[in-house]
């Protein structure tokens, strides 16, 4: 089939592709790896350590030395249960477990995706009420990339303007070429759904939680609540 782009350069688009996308994922490794370590050290985890995961993946635990008691809760169940992670359906908001039943209730990058201030006062709510603990990430609203489309100053628009962009034109798509249907969805959810926290709404969901910046030359690139 003719593409009208020649062989040679198309080839080459694809590779330059396939470089943007490796060093992003090396990254994102990076930070998380940093952060779990952090989070294994500040709770002295455990193979008895009871942690809840909302709204997570098994990828971020591979980068624990000690793996916990872990059950992983997302909108569907990911995969079967194993013999060290145990997978849950259910909604952020409204947790199937009582009062303290985990050791550890964690939570990265998750709260900016739930809706508007009163799900989120919802989910910080929940967290705390299941949790005899918790560690709660989310990206910093202040800091000048927005990190779900990675498209500067973009989240700091009025919201005609930053839909009228990010229907035109986003870093996100230039690295990872999404497909047209997956480019949608992504775009329209981060337009009507997400909503990034500062450090004071932060500190507003979970009061007297200590507050950890996690920094990107000296600027605050995300916000850790620990409690």
């Amino acid at each position: 089939m003719k593409s009208g782009v020649p062989a040679r350069y198309a080839e080459g688009l694809m590779a330059a592709s396939k470089d943007r996308d490796q060093r992003v994922t090396r990254i994102v490794r990076r930070f998380r790896r940093r952060r779990m370590r952090r989070f294994e050290r500040t709770f002295a985890v455990t193979t008895e350590t009871r942690v809840l995961d909302v709204g997570g993946t098994a990828m971020n635990w591979e980068y624990l030395s000690v793996p916990p008691r872990l059950v992983i809760l997302n909108e569907e169940r990911e995969r079967p249960d194993a013999d060290d992670v145990r997978w849950v359906a259910g909604d952020g908001c409204s947790l199937p477990f009582c009062d303290g039943a985990f050791d550890i209730v964690f939570s990265n990058s998750v709260v900016e995706h739930v809706g508007g201030p009163e799900r989120q006062r919802q989910f910080a709510r929940e967290i705390a009420r299941v949790g005899k603990a918790y560690w709660v990430q989310t990206p910093n609203r202040w800091f000048p990339v927005e990190p779900h489309l990675l498209t500067p100053f973009l989240h700091w628009a009025p919201a005609r303007l930053r839909a009228a962009i990010a229907r035109r034109f986003t870093v996100w798509e230039w690295i990872t070429r999404p497909s047209p249907d997956r480019r949608e969805f992504y775009i329209e959810h981060f337009l009507r759904d997400v909503r990034l926290l500062g450090p004071a709404e932060m500190k507003r969901l979970f009061p007297g939680a200590r507050l950890i910046r996690e920094r990107l030359l000296g600027i605050a690139k995300s916000l850790i609540a620990i409690g």
